[in-house]
């Protein structure tokens, strides 16, 4: 995985430059963009980062680039700044997956902080990220009886119930597991399960 880095997203020009200045200077490498639509056309959606972005900008806001994230299903953390911050803002960041709300001006320790944990947190998001999307490729094979079997077995039912349920014999429901197993090379259904519960993958 690449190295996670650091956006920031600001129409003033001064606080970009202090910021990607106070980054730098204590060695994290960060790319700064005046606007939410400059940043998404250079984003690489693939590499881990953390964004600081402005509240308040033209055209674009920052909620409206943090719901585009979510939408588009890049985790990464995001960080509020603003002059005019109150709780009815910062709390809206919050519910809707930001990880911090600082004003400005803000504490440049504080603000170096912060970005270390949530590099950190980058990290963590986009390698379960990976291991989700893996998980789901390797059932994309299965048949939509298989993925109904798999259901049955993730609610924790024993082959006798299944096939009970189905109508079918305990055989055919074997069959079907071991079918699961080989398609989705597994050492076995207890892992596979496992691997779906852990990393919330909808069957």
């Amino acid at each position: 995985m690449a190295e996670p880095r650091v956006y920031v997203v600001d129409d003033d020009v001064d606080v970009r430059d202090s910021l990607v200045w106070l980054l730098d200077s204590v060695g994290i490498a960060a790319e700064a963009f005046a606007g939410p639509e400059e940043f998404l056309s250079a984003l690489d959606p693939e590499i881990p980062g953390c964004l600081i972005v402005d509240v308040r900008m033209p055209r674009v806001s920052g909620f409206q680039l943090q719901e585009r994230l979510n939408r588009m299903g890049v985790p990464l953390p995001v960080v509020f700044c603003s002059a005019h911050g109150d709780i009815r803002m910062s709390v809206r960041a919050l519910q809707q997956g930001a990880v911090d709300f600082i004003e400005k001006p803000y504490d440049p320790q504080q603000m170096i902080e912060v970005v270390q944990t949530n590099l950190l947190r980058a990290t963590d998001r986009f390698a379960q990220r990976d291991r989700k999307r893996q998980v789901e490729q390797r059932l994309q094979n299965l048949t939509p009886r298989e993925l109904e079997i798999l259901r049955l077995v993730i609610d924790g039912l024993p082959s006798q119930n299944i096939a009970r349920q189905l109508g079918t014999s305990v055989k055919t429901v074997d069959v079907h597991r071991a079918r699961i197993k080989n398609k989705t090379e597994a050492d076995s259904i207890a892992t596979l399960v496992r691997d779906i519960l852990q990393n919330d993958v909808t069957v």
